[in-house]
């Protein structure tokens, strides 16, 4: 992919993260937000609708409710986001008026978007959100989220609004360059294009040290590695250049791009691969991983080792490799319970249209 065929971007996603939203204080930096604001509203009047997925609503509840570090305890976190949110959509609303622009609140849970019915309705509002000119600003519904609080990552969370949509890129916003090579050390290095996603870029990748943040560059790989997958190219750059942007959907070497693979998913398939906590694993033998990965066959029984978890029929199970690596999910036709006891037709137990390699 060139960086050139950016300029053809006519709708994104932007995931704005805490460390350029908020100040030393852990207050909202508004200096920061009105930059960012204004680049927003010029890639829309050149006609590109912009999705945002803003972090800073904890911050910007450790502020008010005096809190140093983020809290652990999860009454505290919903507490501070509740009232971080409210914050946080005042300032949006303030700053994209100035220029007539109207926004709205789109508060998730992954339940949300695990639910096919409600998955289909959140695309359907953002989508007439977009074709109304409304900007949609989206976060994990973190007053009454447990999972997302626990695993804080918004990152992910933009990923898959980016699959939802789906959105021709993804630009997530932070407080370095890009991906950095032996980041801390004198022969520090931007990685201007990531073609393939190899185990060493992932060892690589560094947690954070901020007091209101979590996750860091790992969980900006792992959402790289959906958006990709999906057909999606992702861009990670410094959310503090005035211009990074413009100069991003210009075709400049801004930031680090993951390239998309070539062949994209279609809606129900991304909505299997990424929207679902997998109930359990089908461990499958190198035959059946080759028939499944190389010849696009269906799962058949003769080449599973063993099943683990406790599912029902047609949910969303992972499939692996003996090793126990994850190469594909689908949904299965049948309960674990049923397949253990032997009381399962000799068909296909994961039919290809209903199963996604990752």
């Amino acid at each position: 992919m060139q960086r050139a065929s950016l300029q053809a971007v006519t709708r994104m996603v932007v995931k704005l993260g805490t460390g350029i939203l908020t100040d030393h204080r852990k207050q909202p930096d508004l200096g920061q937000w009105e930059q960012l604001v204004a680049q927003v509203v010029t890639e829309r009047q050149a006609g590109r609708e912009t999705v945002l997925v803003s972090s800073g609503a904890v911050g910007a509840g450790m502020g008010v409710l005096g809190y140093d570090r983020r809290p652990t305890q999860l009454a505290q976190l919903q507490a501070c986001a509740a009232v971080g949110q409210c914050r946080l959509m005042a300032i949006y609303e303030e700053l994209f008026g100035k220029f007539g622009v109207h926004v709205a609140q789109v508060l998730l849970t992954h339940d949300d978007l695990e639910h096919h019915d409600r998955h289909l309705n959140a695309r359907n509002t953002l989508v007439t959100l977009l074709e109304r000119g409304v900007v949609p600003i989206i976060n994990e519904n973190d007053a009454v989220s447990v999972t997302e609080l626990k695993f804080g990552d918004n990152d992910r969370l933009s990923a898959l609004v980016a699959c939802l949509l789906p959105a021709d890129l993804l630009v997530i916003l932070t407080s370095v360059e890009g991906v950095i090579e032996n980041y801390g050390r004198p022969d520090a290095r931007l990685i201007p294009l990531v073609e393939r996603i190899e185990p060493a870029l992932e060892r690589m990748a560094g947690g954070t040290l901020s007091a209101t943040a979590v996750g860091g560059m790992v969980t900006k790989i792992q959402a790289a590695k959906i958006a990709v997958r999906a057909g999606i190219p992702m861009a990670i750059a410094s959310g503090r250049k005035r211009d990074v942007l413009a100069r991003l959907l210009a075709g400049a070497e801004e930031g680090t791009l993951f390239t998309p693979l070539e062949r994209k998913l279609k809606g129900r398939k991304r909505w299997i691969a990424f929207f679902h906590h997998p109930r359990g694993a089908l461990i499958v033998d190198a035959g059946a991983k080759r028939a499944l990965r190389e010849q696009g066959k269906s799962l058949l029984p003769p080449g599973v080792v063993r099943c683990e978890g406790d599912f029902a029929a047609g949910e969303v199970v992972s499939i692996c490799d003996t090793d126990g690596t994850e190469f594909a999910r689908g949904r299965v036709l049948f309960g674990a319970r049923q397949i253990r006891d032997g009381a399962v037709p000799r068909t296909e137990w994961v039919h290809r249209d209903n199963l996604v390699v990752l």
